[in-house]
């Protein structure tokens, strides 16, 4: 795409500590989207010309593009762009990673926390690079189920280690705002290759992403 097709707008302007937090939008699908969603408030019997609601309709389009900006990243790519070599075969862990998803029935959020561990076959990845795999997948219309796999199956495939584990706990908001309406329930999802479908090495990671280092 031409690059004039897209708005940069700095969010957060830190320029005094070097910082400055920058998103992108592709201003033909904000028009789009925002047509349709003035007509969704007006489906669901509301004035969108009110004041209140006079801009709201630009907003959840550039808010829903970037909670799905996922489908413009490369997990892959992101994994490639920091790989080194490097002679260490133990456990890698990176847990605690923030998941803030969409759920693909209701679209409704689901949030939570990834824990994912490889040992490592001659390459490691930058640590971030983990959390940016997981941000790649989760920012899509996903189940929690699918995410599990996708997080799994990129760092198998580009970094070809040892083993990979991913477990991934979450709260469900169209279990808690809609439907059985139950506030306090979490699913836990997990997927392991190699070395980590061995019992002994699998509750190694267990016992590691549940304890508390000082």
């Amino acid at each position: 795409m031409s690059d004039n097709k897209y708005i940069r707008e700095v969010i957060d302007d830190n320029s005094l500590e070097g910082y400055k937090k920058m998103d992108i939008y592709n201003y033909e699908t904000i028009d789009k989207l925002s047509y349709h969603y003035k007509e969704i408030l007006k489906l669901i019997g509301e004035d969108a010309e009110r004041e209140g609601l006079l801009d709201t309709p630009k907003r959840v389009a550039k808010s829903i593009q970037f909670l799905t900006h996922g489908y413009d990243l490369d997990p892959e790519a992101i994994l490639m762009s920091a790989r080194f070599k490097e002679d260490y075969k133990q456990m890698v862990i990176v847990k605690d990673i923030e998941i803030y998803s969409l759920c693909e029935h209701h679209m409704i959020p689901f949030i939570g926390k990834a824990h994912v561990a490889y040992i490592p076959n001659g390459y490691i990845t930058g640590l971030s690079k983990i959390a940016r795999v997981v941000d790649a997948f989760a920012r899509r219309l996903q189940v929690q189920e699918r995410l599990t796999t996708q997080i799994k199956d990129a760092i198998q495939n580009t970094l070809n280690p040892l083993g990979v584990a991913v477990v991934i706990e979450a709260k469900h908001l169209c279990m808690a705002m809609r439907g059985v309406q139950k506030q306090n329930s979490y699913t836990t999802t997990s997927d392991f290759t190699g070395a980590f479908t061995r019992k002994e090495t699998r509750e190694e990671f267990i016992h590691l992403i549940g304890s508390k280092l000082a």
